[in-house]
């Protein structure tokens, strides 16, 4: 399964009400959402028909989130109707909105991707679900931060490897995809600020010049779990109705052990 049938599936089943891309490009993940839609690229080049309703920010994905309020566009207060639709009529007038569901796919570089992560993390719940691409390079080369290869993922597998040794409490799943995988990440907590106290720290270990030294763990994608796997598993109804309900954090350890059981 390719990355985008992954992500076709995945909207399909956990059904979010809002999506947030980092790194456009030709508009074919973009294609996949049917809901209110923040989308950012700096260069994008939209060529596919687009059926949902979004805002397409040319801007670098840093530039996008030091703005003073980067989601208006998913603001209820822009339509009431949303807020209907959403069941959320108290919420009429607008509130902070919380990104449901994140594809990010950004600059290929390791300290991209992470800041990408802790910025869309500071606008999501524990029940939102965050997904980055070209985290499972299949050879050293496809991981050299300096491109010269056909497929490129750059040194953004990394991330996987920080967020395991930092943030033990977020659960942390590489997907097998066609070309280059994905990794999903569930439990996220905008209030932690781990990485954003160790990041100088992290920087310093972990941007390093190539050749890259990628685990071979990672090259052979020993952790990777089918994609069918993930999105077959029985958690995914118990998360949305959790996202719906706003169903504070204590109930995410629950569907900790089963999203966990897939990878087992």
């Amino acid at each position: 399964m390719n990355r985008h049938d992954f992500l076709r599936h995945l909207h399909r089943i956990y059904r979010p009400r809002n999506y947030l891309e980092i790194g456009v490009n030709d508009g074919r993940s973009l294609a996949l959402s049917r809901v209110p839609s923040v989308a950012v690229d700096p260069a994008f080049r939209v060529v596919t028909d687009i059926s949902c309703d979004v805002h397409l920010v040319k801007a670098t994905s840093d530039d996008f989130f030091a703005r003073k309020d980067p989601l208006l566009h998913l603001r209820n207060g822009r339509n009431p109707f949303r807020a209907l639709a959403r069941r959320d009529p108290l919420n009429l007038l607008g509130g902070d909105p919380k990104l449901e569901l994140a594809f990010i796919d950004g600059m290929h570089l390791f300290e991209y991707a992470l800041r990408d992560f802790m910025n869309v993390e500071k606008h999501s719940r524990w029940s939102s679900v965050i997904v980055l691409d070209d985290m499972l390079p299949r050879n050293v080369d496809e991981a050299a931060r300096d491109r010269h290869t056909k497929f490129w993922t750059g040194d953004v597998y990394k991330v996987v490897q920080v967020l395991r040794r930092y943030r033990p409490d977020l659960v942390v799943v590489e997907v097998d995809t066609e070309p280059t995988g994905v990794v999903a990440v569930f439990g996220a907590d905008p209030a932690d600020d781990v990485l954003t106290n160790a990041y100088d720290k992290i920087i310093e270990e972990f941007v390093v010049p190539d050749p890259q030294d990628v685990p071979e763990e990672v090259l052979v994608r020993k952790n990777a779990v089918r994609p069918e796997a993930l999105l077959r598993a029985d958690f995914w109804p118990a998360l949305a109705r959790a996202r719906n309900l706003r169903r504070p954090r204590s109930a995410f350890a629950p569907l900790r052990s089963r999203i966990e059981a897939v990878t087992g």
